[in-house]
């Protein structure tokens, strides 16, 4: 299982970026995707979660201004950044969990900043 995100760059705050993630294979068998973050210096945090069932678990940092989505079809999972703040600077990655085990893109860079 490969995961490969796309859609980082750099954006003036305010501003807005949809992050993607293309899975391999079939998402449907993932019970839970989601998008983590790291800043430089700092750790690993969690962005935001879609379920199988489709409940959505946001940090308190990202509500109302973060969307995460998931298109069966094309086995890919999006994360929709509105509002952004140079806070909001990091690497993202996108995980699955799939059978109890966690799998992991490589990760994209997201640059707020004016």
């Amino acid at each position: 299982v490969q995961l490969v995100e796309s859609g980082g760059g750099l954006v003036q705050p305010g501003g807005s970026l949809r992050l993607s993630c293309a899975a391999s294979g079939t998402i449907y068998d993932f019970s839970t995707m989601g998008w983590y973050r790291q800043a430089p210096g700092k750790e690993r945090e969690l962005v935001a979660t879609l379920s199988s069932t489709g409940r959505t678990n946001y940090a308190d940092s990202v509500k109302g201004r973060f969307t995460i989505s998931r298109d069966n079809a094309k086995n890919t999972v999006y994360l929709q950044m509105n509002s952004l703040k140079p806070e909001d600077t990091a690497t993202y990655s996108c995980n699955g969990v799939l059978f109890g085990l966690n799998y992991w893109g490589k990760g994209t860079l997201v640059t707020v900043s004016s």
